[in-house]
């Protein structure tokens, strides 16, 4: 049997189970919750379930990384995302025996948002009657069918940080000059993509600043994608200023790169996002941070500026095509990031047919998770933390996998993929949404955020 199918059928038999079990209480674990953490926050069998909202149990400072030899730090509370994948219940890998919450450092479910272990998404309560899904857990999530936006996304009247905007020129461009033979005829031309930075208010100058990049800027290409920039700013806002330790967010910068235009096979954004190659995180590290680095309005603003070189401290967020981008600066190098978030991610065969991966990836971001199998093949597993969503209705939902075009089977398959690699990872399905819902973005990427930035210190 096929992998995706086989993934299919597995989903199918446990979300009838999840169905038949359904309550609205909130899922609370057993045995398999995060104990007492050894170097890089590794679970042991067995430990104390922390109430929910607490985050893990304690964990060793310091970390470090595998893969790549890349280290990272941990915080006294929390697993590195860059530490040794766990291997029992604690954080995302295999749960133990019963347990309805998420393994890993989830308490219990929160806010009515349903959490499995073991199972696929099944029907999540009423998020009408929720503010958020809960903040700390790995494992599997749904929400909807009604949504609300978290509070934490809505201006509470803190401190705002400052925006920059920078223009960057394909005609200077070492990797996408916009002339690639791989491109359409019409679309091979120079362009020029904006890039704009948001340092919190909290940013201290001086400090070498974790980042997190978005992908499609402030949102050129979906008016849905214009969230995520948006959405960013205020969580930073909110919660690096919160007075709640386990709602509180690193100071990151937020550096949104627009793409280079069009959308699909054979235009400049489907060459830089859909192309399964370490050629968009190339252009990330040795082109657009350098030009961030170098903008002469931040550096008035902030003379000593700059950013962090630990990989645990540097993110990618992205939907749509946005999303296998963001994955792909993970995955071909985890040397420079760690935390991955994805929205509706395009998991699916979108590669320009001509690209010369194709001969190497045949159905281009499908295989991370099904034929090839990048995630379920790799050992060992790379030091990332990955959240993944799709939605009840999104992108070619009722077609079948052999198509490689279906975004709700393929990010279940993420899910799945990387849950068996045990992987740090949160799968969030929205119920009634469809393609870059706004709306699940509005009710949960605080705690998204909040989770994909787990272990990183608080300063």
């Amino acid at each position: 049997m096929a992998r995706s199918s086989h993934l299919r059928f597995v989903f199918a038999s446990l979300l009838l189970s999840a169905c038949s079990s359904q309550s609205n209480a909130p899922a609370t674990g057993n045995a398999g919750g995060m104990g007492a953490g050894s170097a890089g926050g590794i679970g042991t069998e067995g430990g104390t379930m922390p109430p929910a909202g607490t985050g893990s149990g304690s964990g060793a400072s310091g970390g470090t990384s595998s893969g790549n030899g890349a280290s990272s730090s941990a915080s006294a509370g929390g697993s590195s995302s860059g530490g040794t994948p766990p291997t029992s219940s604690g954080g995302g890998g295999s749960s133990s025996s019963g347990g309805g919450s998420s393994g890993g450092s989830a308490g219990s479910s929160s806010s009515g948002a349903t959490s499995s272990a073991d199972a696929a998404p099944g029907p999540g309560t009423d998020a009408a009657t929720a503010a958020t899904t809960n903040s700390t857990g790995d494992g599997d999530y749904t929400v909807g069918p009604t949504y609300t936006t978290s509070p934490d996304l809505m201006s509470k009247g803190a401190p705002a940080g400052k925006t920059f905007q920078l223009t960057m020129n394909s005609t200077s461009s070492q990797i996408f000059t916009g002339m690639d033979p791989n491109l359409l005829a019409a679309n091979q031309h120079s362009f020029t993509r904006q890039v704009t930075v948001y340092v919190p208010a909290k940013y201290v100058d001086g400090t070498a600043a974790p980042f997190m990049v978005i992908q499609d800027g402030p949102g050129t290409v979906q008016v849905q994608q214009t969230g995520l920039l948006s959405n960013t700013k205020l969580a930073l806002d909110n919660l690096t200023q919160s007075t709640d330790p386990t709602r509180r967010l690193p100071v990151f910068i937020a550096i949104a790169v627009a793409n280079g235009g069009g959308d699909g096979p054979g235009s400049e954004r489907g060459f830089e996002y859909d192309t399964v190659s370490d050629r968009y995180g190339r252009f990330i590290q040795t082109e657009v941070l350098p030009a961030v680095l170098a903008d002469a309005t931040i550096k008035a603003a902030y003379p000593n500026f700059a950013l962090t070189a630990d990989p645990d401290g540097r993110g990618a967020l992205g939907c749509s095509s946005g999303s296998p981008a963001a994955m792909s600066m993970g995955w071909f190098h985890p040397e420079w990031f760690h935390r991955i978030v994805t929205y509706s991610g395009s998991f699916v065969d979108l590669m320009t047919a001509t690209a010369p991966e194709r001969a190497m990836y045949p159905f281009g971001s499908w295989e991370y998770h099904s034929d090839l199998d990048l995630i379920g093949t790799t050992t060992p597993a790379k030091p990332l933390r990955v959240f993944v969503n799709s939605n009840e209705m999104d992108n070619g939902y009722t077609t079948p996998d052999s198509g490689h075009h279906n975004w709700l089977l393929a990010n279940q398959d993420m899910a799945a993929a990387l849950k068996a690699q045990s992987y740090h990872y949160r799968y969030v399905e929205g119920l009634g949404a469809s393609h870059c819902d706004g709306r699940v973005q509005n009710l949960t990427m605080a705690d998204t955020l909040l989770w994909v930035w787990q272990g990183y210190p608080l300063k």
